[in-house]
């Protein structure tokens, strides 16, 4: 707490799964400072929500070695069905008049509204791969080679 008054810092980084750290990530963003967590995925959800980001450790294990097999069918260590209405309230929370949203604006939405969000959690290497993975949405790239534009939306029922 003495390094919280000091006023020399922008945030904190706390590395638990601990309950207990709730409380403390609450009290530096009632501050006005970030709170960076890390935890693994059995970490409360109380801890997760109280913080800006927080990120599982387990992305940064290195994975046994797996048959090419195994490794496919475990493509999507997280449940991207769960995500899915998370992110269709994204695009629809960001779109235009004729219901496409910019992908980049998407993603900034989901890291706000979700501490914990974090493509790997979900095997995706990027945004746009998870979009198109996501059978509720559409993309487009619009724009030149050089300067690719990614837009998306929510499909209309046919």
């Amino acid at each position: 707490m003495d390094l919280l008054h000091s006023g020399k810092f922008d945030g904190f980084c706390i590395v638990s799964s601990d309950s207990d750290f709730t409380r403390l990530a609450s009290r530096i963003r009632e501050e006005g400072l970030l709170v960076f967590g890390f935890g693994e995925t059995q970490t409360p959800k109380s801890l997760v929500a109280a913080c800006n980001r927080f990120i599982y450790t387990e992305i940064f294990r290195k994975a046994p070695a797996k048959s090419r097999e195994a490794a496919e069918s475990q493509q999507h260590p997280a449940d991207l069905h769960e995500l899915t209405p998370k992110l269709v309230d994204a695009v629809e929370s960001c779109a235009d008049d004729s219901g496409w949203a910019m992908l980049a604006r998407v993603g900034s939405v989901l890291a706000n509204h979700l501490p914990d969000f974090d493509l790997r959690h979900y095997g995706f290497r990027n945004l746009s791969a998870l979009a198109e993975a996501a059978d509720q949405l559409e993309i487009e790239k619009r724009g030149a080679a050089d300067a690719v534009q990614i837009l998306v939306r929510v499909k209309t029922p046919s």
